[in-house]
């Protein structure tokens, strides 16, 4: 979390153009049947049409692989994570914001970072209740559920 979120988007454009390039560069040539085999499979009474249509390479758009790409490496989850983190930022009182940060959400449970034993003791005790009604009321009760503290 200690990130700033512009480093972290310009990290992950240049991950997504890596990928996509080794995507597209790990495409393998098609190979063509011989006329050899294609001779000896005739005289063997074998059709080579599924053999062929099955080896070649099919053309994909760069959408569909960009569409994986991103389905592979949950950007949704993920693009979810930065705006929690930005709702905390902006809706909470700035002493809990400089002592716990969201570092997880999973299932419905926020997980939140707090750096000290008497900060945990603080919201857990007083300032819980009032932090999942805020979220809730941004996300929806069910999407954060629940809210877990612990130092880290």
């Amino acid at each position: 979390m200690g990130r700033p979120i512009g480093t972290v988007l310009h990290n992950f454009a240049f991950l997504l153009y890596a990928v996509v390039r080794w995507k597209i560069l790990e495409m393998p040539s098609p190979k063509k049947i011989s006329a050899r085999q294609r001779v000896v499979a005739q005289w063997r009474g074998v059709d080579l049409e599924p053999i062929e249509t099955a080896k070649a390479v099919r053309e994909r758009g760069a959408d569909k692989i960009v569409s994986r790409v991103l389905g592979d490496m949950k950007i949704d989850s993920r693009r979810a994570e930065i705006e929690i983190v930005k709702v905390w930022n902006s809706l909470l009182d700035p002493a809990i914001v400089a002592h716990a940060q969201p570092a997880n959400l999973h299932k419905g449970t926020l997980f939140v970072n707090v750096d000290s034993n008497a900060w945990l003791s603080e919201i857990v005790r007083y300032r819980r209740k009032e932090i999942l009604n805020r979220l809730q009321l941004s996300f929806g009760k069910n999407y954060i559920q629940k809210i877990s503290f612990r130092i880290g």
